[in-house]
């Protein structure tokens, strides 16, 4: 590879389908105070941080930023509590990240997520030592539509936004790729349909679809 090229994966839909554990962690946390979010709205925070979510959807009755910190780490406990009894490893990930770093790929990861949550991830997966960069929520200020995650991840794996791919499962991620100068490529994982996903590059229906020289070719030049 002339070139440095590098694959930014997501985590959540993309790594592991959490799906389930995120609905269910944040059913649990809101029935412990009184809240409540439906499915459209779940559905809706897909890529966003945990924080964005509750300031949006109950900003009059998690009314300080204490309140706030102390939901979202508690929905976040709960997540990972659900996720450690089932973990629910998306299918091919760990054989194409072995793939990518075989073919010279330099490989990060952007995501929203905190960083127990990734770690928690990257551990069950086995290939922490594939990937040069790891961005977390605790590393960006804005989050996706926002480009900053993938910008901070291309610049921990050593390369131009140019030469990297993102692999999302979010519109607010494809769009959030685009916004940062990268080729994206979606994966209609739960909850998603390909429909909402056409503004990516290349959609798929799941990563054993992928292979390094696939990838390459979407960063080869026009």
């Amino acid at each position: 590879m002339a070139t440095l090229q590098a694959v930014i994966f997501d985590v959540d839909g993309v790594l592991v389908d959490s799906y389930q554990a995120h609905y269910e962690s944040w059913q649990l946390a809101c029935l412990e105070r009184g809240l409540e979010m439906t499915s459209d709205q779940f559905i809706a925070t897909f890529g966003r941080t945990s924080r964005e979510i509750i300031v949006d959807l109950w900003n009059s009755q998690v009314a300080t930023p204490a309140a706030v910190a102390e939901l979202e780490d508690r929905k976040e406990v709960l997540f990972r509590e659900l996720l450690k009894q089932r973990f629910p490893l998306m299918e091919g990930a760990a054989d194409l990240i072995a793939a990518l770093h075989q073919a010279g790929f330099r490989l990060a990861v952007g995501s929203s997520g905190p960083p127990d949550n990734v770690h928690l991830v990257l551990d069950r997966l086995q290939r922490r030592a594939c990937f040069h960069g790891i961005v977390t929520g605790v590393d960006v200020q804005r989050g996706k539509p926002d480009p900053q995650v993938f910008l901070i991840g291309a610049e921990r794996a050593g390369v131009a936004p140019a030469d990297c791919v993102v692999i999302e499962d979010a519109p607010v991620g494809v769009a959030a790729a685009h916004a940062a100068g990268m080729k994206c490529i979606a994966l209609a994982s739960t909850g998603r349909v390909r429909e909402s996903l056409v503004a990516a590059d290349l959609v798929v229906d799941s990563l054993r679809e992928l292979g390094p020289e696939r990838i390459a070719r979407l960063l080869a030049p026009d």
